[in-house]
């Protein structure tokens, strides 16, 4: 086996590439492409324009997918697309070696091949214990959670479904924020905020609670606009950092991450600046009792696009070898 496909199939793109199997711990790409996910209409329609477009005579033997959505017996639907992939279909496709794993386990398989040029630190420049685990999460389309569990020579990446615990607000603003969105949904998950639809949950609150009528814009004008110094948005994007600072410490406890916690996902890479100039690190290190505790964990933003193809792969790897 020379080389495998890899693709990373989220709720907006599904992200192919060729892994080189050449050894070592940093998996090599070639082939990249992305695709828009809503122009079809299921996965192999996607993996299809991906082998037409790369010109392969043939598929590769082996294929390892990361999607976002929980993996049952070999099976996922996708959280935020009306998808559904099977490592069964994938072999009747041709592919003889078939890996599917959940797109946040992917990226926890991804941590053992990250660099220093792969993370840019949010606050303080922290080393973080080396043989404790790493929380690794991201908004998106969704929010995803894992967490690479290490102790001693054992090395675990877990697989959550963190994104979807409650929301707990921090102060008022936060508080009004969950009451808004209690009318609308009942529960309230920190998908809810912390996510593109999230964004724009967060910016028709603060409208309405103003008496301003709503601009319905999407979560990709919202951050433009922040960015560029636009006051009502920006507003909205201080408080989806503070929550997602917020969120990130609780789930730092709760793994017990004192290696360390990456944030990944598109939102966070599209905004890195405003992110790490944002209350975020206040907020991952406001935990009352346990502040000190958290404050000695790094925060990194997860920065290099790829990673995920290059752990879905190294799972593969894992699986095969």
């Amino acid at each position: 086996m020379h080389s495998m496909l890899a693709a990373d199939v989220g709720g907006t793109h599904a992200r192919f590439g060729l892994i080189e199997l050449h050894g070592g711990a940093r998996p090599q790409l070639s082939n990249r492409l992305d695709l828009e996910a809503e122009q079809f209409p299921g996965f192999p329609a996607a993996l299809h324009a991906y082998i037409e477009h790369s010109g392969l005579a043939s598929l590769p033997r082996a294929a390892a997918i990361a999607a976002a959505g929980p993996v049952t017996r070999g099976r996922v639907n996708l959280t935020n697309r009306n998808w559904s992939i099977s490592e069964s279909e994938l072999r009747q496709l041709g592919f003889a070696d078939v890996i599917l794993i959940n797109d946040f386990a992917a990226l926890a398989h991804s941590v053992e091949t990250l660099e220093p040029r792969d993370l840019l630190n949010i606050g303080p420049d922290l080393e973080g214990a080396v043989d404790s685990p790493v929380s690794i999460m991201g908004a998106g389309t969704g929010f995803g959670v894992s967490c690479l569990v290490r102790h001693g020579k054992l090395v675990i990446p877990l697989v959550t479904e963190g994104g979807h615990i409650g929301f707990a607000p921090t102060d008022g603003q936060q508080v009004e924020t969950l009451r808004a969105l209690q009318r609308q949904f009942g529960r309230v998950s920190v998908e809810r905020i912390l996510s593109g639809a999230g964004l724009q949950n967060l910016y028709r609150i603060q409208q309405e609670a103003a008496g301003r009528s709503v601009e319905m814009l999407s979560a990709a004008e919202l951050t433009t606009r922040a960015m560029a110094g636009e006051s009502d948005c920006r507003n909205t994007l201080t408080l989806f950092c503070s929550v997602y600072g917020s969120v990130a410490g609780d789930i730092a406890l709760a793994h017990g991450a004192r290696g360390g916690v990456i944030i990944a996902g598109g939102i966070a890479q599209k905004i890195q600046t405003f992110l790490i100039e944002s209350p975020f690190r206040q907020q991952f290190e406001n935990k009352g009792r346990l502040s000190d505790y958290v404050r000695a964990i790094p925060t990194r933003l997860l920065i290099d696009p790829d990673a995920a193809l290059r752990g879905a792969a190294r799972a593969g790897i894992k699986a095969w070898t």
